[in-house]
């Protein structure tokens, strides 16, 4: 059985590599998988702090900045990071980082780790597309929100927690458009894809490592069911 997470930048990198979230989520999925020797992961990394700071540093200089080139600077980050979780799970993680996740090899060993592809989405497109090509009915998208909100609960004061929400609603409250850097709980265009493909979405704070079991181990959790 293959479970697919898409792990936000921003809990693997929030300005640098967060070594006490990396140690703890190492532990757990070491054990997760330990547990069941059918079980397999697909980890896909977001771009975190260092795909914000040098998208801002590029906008700052160029002030007409293109959205293809600040996407190539995303994703670079998003390999970054990606490489830094290959390493940390190399003795059952033997292929390279997946790049394009339309042509991925044999899954060898217990993980594959996948980051950027390319211009026009983000790296949650690609768990979308890795979940299709693997079967996969469901995506674990883990960043530092606890779940979906109707508003930015930190600009509105009013905005409320959402348990579950179709893809219909979700899509009207974030739009279509992809812009790089853009702050949604998940990518327009994935959601569009998702949405198409029939696959769920789990969104939920990648941090609370206790939470993350539980969702792993299909036990009731705190998040978003998006689907």
């Amino acid at each position: 059985m293959i479970k697919v997470l898409s792990l936000g930048g921003s809990i693997i990198a929030p300005e640098q590599p967060d070594t006490d979230f990396l140690e703890k989520f190492n532990a757990l999925i070491r054990a997760y998988l330990d547990r069941d020797s059918n079980r397999k992961l697909i980890i896909v990394t977001g771009g975190g702090g260092p795909a914000r700071i040098y998208q801002n540093s590029y906008k700052k200089i160029i002030n007409e900045s293109l959205n293809d080139q600040a996407d190539w600077i995303g994703i670079m980050a998003t390999r970054l990071n990606a490489q830094l979780i290959k390493a940390v799970f190399a003795d059952i993680c033997p292929g390279p980082v997946v790049y394009n996740p339309t042509e991925t090899g044999i899954f060898a060993g217990k993980i594959m780790v996948a980051a950027g592809w390319k211009p026009g989405f983000s790296s949650d497109n690609d768990a979308v597309l890795l979940a299709e090509r693997y079967s996969g009915d469901t995506v674990i998208n883990l960043s530092n929100i606890e779940k979906v909100y109707t508003d930015d609960p930190k600009k509105n004061p009013d905005a409320k927690p959402i348990d579950s929400i179709s893809w219909t609603d979700f899509r009207k409250m974030i739009g279509d458009e992809w812009i790089p850097g853009k702050n949604v709980p998940f990518d327009p265009i994935a959601s569009r894809h998702a949405e198409k493909t029939g696959i769920k979405v789990i969104c939920a704070s990648g941090r609370n490592i206790e939470n993350l079991e539980n969702i792993l181990e299909e036990r009731p959790f705190i998040g978003t069911v998006i689907g």
